[in-house]
């Protein structure tokens, strides 16, 4: 039987369009965060990163959880949320007060801190972070600690990333329909950018490029916070359904075989090696056909170049043009594809290399690739304590309570999807 949950546990969950998948990690002696376990499910109910089927996601939830409860010998009852469609907006708001040459109060911050959060404009939006990031002393940027030091002026950018509620809400309400309360429902582009770039990255300026299932982010970081993101509405799943359009089989092979052969680059004995095709009506007798591996990847080309097109389109709306010192980093489940990084260091003209997980101990194996950065960065964002201004005032906030009698619904939910 799971024990209670100790002191320090963190739960990241990742609700994506391909897959849900949990983390438990717990906070060491030297801070670092030790994973305890893991839980991955099909994602059924998801659709371009938007909820469709609440039942279907419920579902997927609640056994993604229970898998890693189970691994890690404990029972957890609130969760870090991912949330990665569309619609997400960044914006940096820069405030300023007179100090009159006096030190640094704590009283001066927290004054200059709810007059950011009274600033916040989310213009119907709601608002997934709201974090001061950096404060300026009479014009200095970049001070982290002004507290003590002596100035005439004040400044603070809080870090605004926002997005529309109604998408927001049906994902909440899928986790709290399996019982769970909600830490925080956090932006994935900013936890997969603590999973994959480093600090010095994020300050010289980086792109990071997602290629998820069935949706692809694009965020540009510079001085050390997110300064701007776009989503693409396309990802490694369409890659999938062109190769079992174009070959006449199911999704399920097309998936296995794009990665098994399949490649972002071609070579001349491509031309040569062959592939047997399973054809749809394979029960029936229907004999398939055989492939080269060069028409394979030449498939797979077609929906890679309309993709690094789309996002060479964004990247130079986020005015990330200049490809002197620039670099792109690849990260979610289309960057493990083989071949990528230098297929999309051509294709962008800029340097490329994949992102993968890091800062994690006892990452399982199966678990530190890719296309697991979303959740391995929202355990980091968590073990981080951020600070957000609205936790100083209370009403709006997005966090439900769970009642002492949650997991005793959990388990009777579990009792009757099963039996």
């Amino acid at each position: 039987m799971a024990k209670a949950a100790p002191e320090g546990l963190i739960t990241a969950l990742d609700v994506g369009s391909s897959k849900v998948c949990a983390l438990i990690a717990q906070r060491g002696d030297g801070g670092e965060l030790i994973v305890l376990g893991t839980g991955q499910r099909e994602s059924k109910g998801v659709k371009r990163g938007y909820v469709a089927d609440m039942q279907s996601t419920e579902l997927a939830i609640r056994e993604a959880v229970e898998q890693a409860e189970r691994i890690a010998g404990t029972n957890i009852e609130d969760v870090w949320v991912s949330f990665s469609a569309g619609g997400l907006i960044s914006d940096i708001v820069k405030l300023e007060v007179d100090l009159g040459g006096h030190r640094v109060e704590q009283g001066d911050i927290d004054a200059l801190l709810r007059a950011g959060r009274d600033a916040i404009d989310p213009m119907g939006r709601m608002v997934l972070h709201a974090q001061p990031t950096r404060y300026t002393l009479d014009g200095l940027a970049g001070v982290k600690r002004p507290l003590g030091l002596h100035a005439d002026r004040l400044g603070v950018d809080v870090h605004i990333v926002a997005t529309e509620g109604s998408p927001v809400r049906n994902l909440d309400m899928c986790v709290r329909s399996a019982h769970l309360e909600v830490k925080s429902i956090i932006a994935a582009p900013v936890a997969t950018g603590l999973a994959c770039l480093s600090e010095e990255e994020r300050e010289l300026g980086v792109a990071l490029v997602e290629i998820g299932a069935a949706v692809t982010n694009v965020s540009v970081f510079e001085g050390g916070v997110l300064a701007g993101l776009a989503s693409i509405p396309m990802g490694s799943a369409d890659i999938t359904d062109d190769v079992a359009s174009a070959f006449g089989t199911r999704r399920t092979w097309a998936e296995r075989t794009k990665c098994f052969h399949g490649s972002a680059n071609m070579t001349p004995r491509d031309n040569h090696d062959m592939i047997d095709v399973v054809p749809v009506n394979a029960e029936d007798g229907a004999e398939g056909n055989r492939i080269t591996k060069a028409q394979l990847i030449a498939v797979i080309r077609q929906r890679l170049d309309r993709l690094m097109q789309e996002i060479q389109k964004e990247l130079v709306k986020l005015k990330f043009e200049d490809p002197v010192g620039r670099q792109i980093v690849l990260t979610g489940g289309g960057a493990e594809l083989k071949g990528i990084a230098d297929y999309a260091q051509t294709a962008l003209g800029c340097a490329v290399r994949v992102g993968r997980p890091r800062g994690l101990t006892a990452l399982p194996d199966a678990h530190s690739g890719p296309a697991f950065a979303t959740m391995a960065g929202l355990a980091r964002f968590a073990a981080s304590d951020p600070v957000d201004l609205r936790a100083l005032e209370s009403p709006h906030q997005l966090v439900t309570r769970t009642s002492p009698m949650a997991m005793f619904h959990r388990l009777m939910a579990a009792f009757r999807a099963n039996y």
